[in-house]
């Protein structure tokens, strides 16, 4: 699973690039339309439809019961691999293109100011060169590279480079938050992750038989209710989306294009190559969750991403909402022929 949701947002992101290029979406925006192409709700989405599809009497994946377990057992771990891949991946993307956009206009407005200062009186008493002609410092370095042993210029090319990279690391380093990319989700999902690979923190907190299952239980309590204040919180973020926008029509049909059409059509032949090669088991509620995850809505997320960085938050506001409108009736239709496909 981890895998495939890698592909969705791989996926998605090349769909946003064609997206923008046939859009020319303005550069203040080519970050959340890439957010919005490629990260879905994998959080409480999967977790509201797919056990609810096990609860009818006549679900086609077999006993209520074992399917119920399964099916949050399976959106349990799509939303915490979604969560990990959202504040990593999708928030680097963003905030990359946030800052080249914000730099960008910082180099404008330097150059602009450069040039009022400047004066042509100035410019035309300023004819000696400052530095050296060409021809000179190309002499000077030849005699000096003559002049120096050809082991120590090796030596010194070599730690020069090594200090490059060390160089380059260290400002990427430093221009990463830590404490932005490490969500709470993120975190949780992590923790999640590392109890349930290790298996004597696993057998003393989960189970029947546990001997701190009290943990698990009140875990469980506080779990179910937050599923629905989060579907609270969707809507009151969809309400912003009423609010007028310079934003075009033709990104706002795209990026429903792509999530609601394209994505879906995609993801089931990727489930089915996977199937064709062994990669993915005999289990149909496993295989229709992942082809769920193509077909969901963009990761709300994305506007607090959008919030963070200051650009684009009434454009988000009505993509979601758009988006959303559109997932209540494709969501629908994807799961129906998911299912027809399956059995």
């Amino acid at each position: 699973m981890p895998v495939n949701i890698l592909l969705t947002f791989m996926i998605g992101s090349a769909l946003a690039w064609l997206l923008i290029k046939i859009t020319r979406t303005p550069k203040h925006l080519q970050g959340m339309v890439i957010g919005c192409c490629s990260a879905g709700n994998l959080g409480n989405l999967p977790l509201i439809i797919v056990p609810s599809v096990c609860e009818e009497s006549n679900n086609p994946f077999g006993e209520s019961s074992t399917c119920f377990s399964n099916a949050q057992a399976y959106a349990s771990l799509s939303m915490a691999t979604g969560a990990i891949f959202i504040w990593s991946y999708v928030y680097g993307i963003m905030r990359s293109y946030a800052n080249n956009y914000k730099e960008a206009g910082l180099t404008i407005n330097i150059n602009s100011s450069q040039k009022n200062s400047n004066s042509e009186s100035d410019l035309e008493t300023c004819r000696e060169p400052l530095l050296p002609s060409k021809d000179w410092v190309a002499a000077s370095d030849e005699y000096s590279v003559q002049q120096q042993p050809h082991g120590n210029f090796e030596t010194q090319e070599k730690s020069s480079a090594l200090r490059k990279r060390f160089q380059c690391i260290t400002m990427t380093m430093k221009k990463i938050n830590l404490k932005e990319v490490f969500a709470p989700s993120a975190i949780a999902g992590m923790v999640g992750f590392f109890i349930g690979t290790v298996s004597p923190i696993r057998q003393t907190l989960i189970g029947a038989d546990a001997p701190l299952r009290v943990i698990e239980n009140s875990i469980n309590l506080l779990g179910d209710p937050t599923v629905a204040c989060m579907t609270l919180l969707v809507g009151a973020n969809l309400l912003k989306g009423l609010t007028r926008s310079d934003i075009r029509p033709s990104i706002i049909i795209g990026i429903i294009a792509v999530r609601n059409v394209f994505m879906p059509l995609l993801g089931i032949g990727v489930v089915k190559a996977a199937q064709h090669l062994g990669l993915v088991g005999t289990d149909a509620l496993f295989q229709f969750v992942l082809m769920l995850q193509y077909a969901l809505p963009p990761a709300m997320a994305v506007g607090t991403m959008t919030q963070l960085f200051q650009m684009g938050q009434s454009e988000s506001s009505i993509i979601m909402l758009w988006t959303y409108v559109v997932a209540a009736f494709s969501l629908t239709l994807w799961s129906t022929v998911f299912m027809w496909l399956l059995f």
